[in-house]
C-alpha cells in the first residue's frame, strides 16, 4: 500500500506532504531517505523513476518542475504507484500549479491539499479493488521502461539518477553482453573451421593403427 507521499520542487522546497503514522521508525527512516533523495534530483534526472529501499519501493514523479514522491510496500504493484502519483500531480497542478512555483512560495505552505491526498490514498490502498483493476489492466503507461535503483548506490556508492548515469549503464552491460556474444561466435567460428581438419587427422591416426600397429 501506499505509505507516505511528498511534494517538493526541484529547488527541494518542501510544499506538501500527507499525513502518516509518525510513530513507525521504518517509515521515518524512508522519508529521510527520501528528502535526500529529493536533493539529489537535477532537470537531468530521470522524470519517473522507482528507488528500491529495503521492505519498501520509493517511486517519483517529476512533472512541471514539480517532484512528486510516494513511498509504498515492496509488494506494492509499481503501476498502480505511478497511477496513484500521475493522478495527484494532475489535481496539483490545476490547483495549485502556478501559485507552488512563485517566488512567495513558503515550505509546506499547501497543506490543505492533505485532504486530497488521503482521499486518494484510501482509494488505492486496496488491489482488489475493481477500478485499480482496471488500472493494473490499463496499458498506457509502460512501467517497464521506469528506471529503478538501489538506495544504497544513490547514498553510498555515488550513483545518480541522470539519464545519462543510467544511460551509461545500460551501454556498459551491454557491451559485456557482446563481447560473450562475440566470443561464443568466434568460438563457433573456430569449431567449423577446425573440426574437419581433426576428424581427419583422428581418422588417420586410427587408420595408421589398426593397419600397422594393431596385433
Amino acid at each position: 500500500m501506499v505509505k507516505s507521499t511528498l511534494i517538493y520542487r526541484y529547488d527541494a522546497l518542501p510544499l506538501c506532504g500527507s499525513v502518516d503514522d509518525n510513530n513507525d521508525p521504518a517509515l521515518t527512516e524512508q522519508k529521510k531517505k527520501c528528502k535526500i533523495v529529493i536533493s539529489r534530483i537535477t532537470p537531468n534526472s530521470e522524470p519517473q523513476a522507482t528507488i528500491e529501499s529495503g521492505a519498501f519501493s520509493i517511486h517519483y514523479l517529476i512533472a512541471n518542475s514539480i517532484i512528486y514522491m510516494c513511498i509504498c510496500e515492496k509488494s506494492y504493484p509499481r503501476k498502480l504507484a505511478f497511477s496513484y502519483l500521475t493522478e495527484v500531480s494532475t489535481e496539483f497542478d490545476n490547483s495549485h500549479g502556478k501559485s507552488a512555483l512563485s517566488q512567495t512560495a513558503r515550505p509546506y505552505g499547501f497543506s490543505s491539499f492533505d485532504n486530497f491526498l488521503g482521499k486518494t490514498k484510501k482509494i488505492y490502498q486496496d488491489q482488489r479493488a475493481q477500478s485499480n483493476l482496471d488500472k493494473l489492466n490499463y496499458e498506457l503507461a509502460d512501467v517497464k521502461k521506469v528506471m529503478t535503483k538501489n538506495i544504497e548506490d544513490l547514498l553510498y556508492r555515488g550513483d545518480s539518477l541522470d539519464k545519462m548515469s543510467d544511460l551509461s549503464n545500460t551501454l556498459r552491460n551491454d557491451s559485456i553482453k557482446y563481447r560473450k556474444k562475440a566470443q561464443q561466435i568466434n568460438f563457433e567460428a573456430m569449431l567449423r573451421q577446425y573440426a574437419p581438419i581433426v576428424g581427419v587427422g583422428l581418422f588417420l591416426v586410427f587408420l595408421i593403427w589398426y593397419m600397422f600397429l594393431r596385433r
